[in-house]
């Protein structure tokens, strides 16, 4: 099995549920007492989030993609980042590296596309909702996502004041399923979880459509690639 090499700590909330999801992955093709060769490298969210609200993306990829190479030159044989806001830089870090890098659009695509689903509704953090890094490569491949007409900013808000300090709140779960509702009102057939951290408040117990969790997807294709 190859080396993995983890960019996280954006948030740490869910690099940690990243660890578990992609070792209980291992143990269940693999069985016994396998688990992942792992490296991972948590970086100090709090300059990353900063940059992300001045719009320095060029910064922010630049420090990712050196982390990247960093991870390479340890071993890493391929390479995720555990966050789907900063795939805003991906290309920064696929250039850097010259090993698979696993984009986290790619299996929430397959996995929708296997089932049938050609509308789709995405939550995440306002620069994943809003820009069009995410929805275009979803576009891509025939997906048409459709994003909250309102409560963008309160979204956007639960995840980085709450979601992302270990929070989770009764009220923030009932916004998020009633902006899911709305996405099911304008058409919307499945609902992606495109923040790392949404997994926290909504799955499919609670939600009025089918839930893509792009934490659980992206750990599986990560070890999918790891034992190709």
């Amino acid at each position: 099995m190859k080396t993995i090499g983890l960019i996280g700590g954006m948030s740490w909330e869910s690099t940690a549920h990243y660890y578990r999801a992609i070792n209980q992955d291992v143990a269940a093709r693999l069985g016994g007492l396998h688990s992942a060769p792992l490296i991972i490298h948590s970086v100090d969210f709090a300059p990353i989030a900063d940059m992300q609200a001045a719009g320095d993306w060029d910064g922010a990829g630049q420090q990712l993609a050196e982390i990247a190479r960093s991870l390479e030159a340890g071993g890493a044989e391929v390479i995720g980042l555990a966050t789907n806001t900063m795939h805003i830089v991906a290309d920064q870090i696929t250039d850097a590296i010259t090993v698979p890098f696993v984009h986290i659009a790619d299996p929430t695509s397959d996995a929708l596309l296997g089932d049938k689903f050609e509308t789709v509704g995405l939550l995440g953090t306002r620069f994943t909702m809003e820009m069009g890094f995410y929805r275009d490569r979803l576009a891509q491949r025939g997906l048409t996502a459709l994003i909250p007409e309102v409560d963008r900013t309160n979204l956007n808000g639960i995840i980085y004041e709450e979601l992302c300090r270990g929070i989770v709140r009764e009220e923030s779960r009932r916004i998020y399923v009633n902006a899911i509702e709305r996405l099911a009102a304008r058409g919307a057939e499945a609902v992606i979880l495109g923040c790392t951290e949404i997994t926290m408040l909504i799955d499919d117990s609670v939600s009025p459509l089918p839930v893509y969790d792009t934490t659980e997807l992206h750990a599986r294709a990560l070890v999918s690639a790891a034992l190709s």
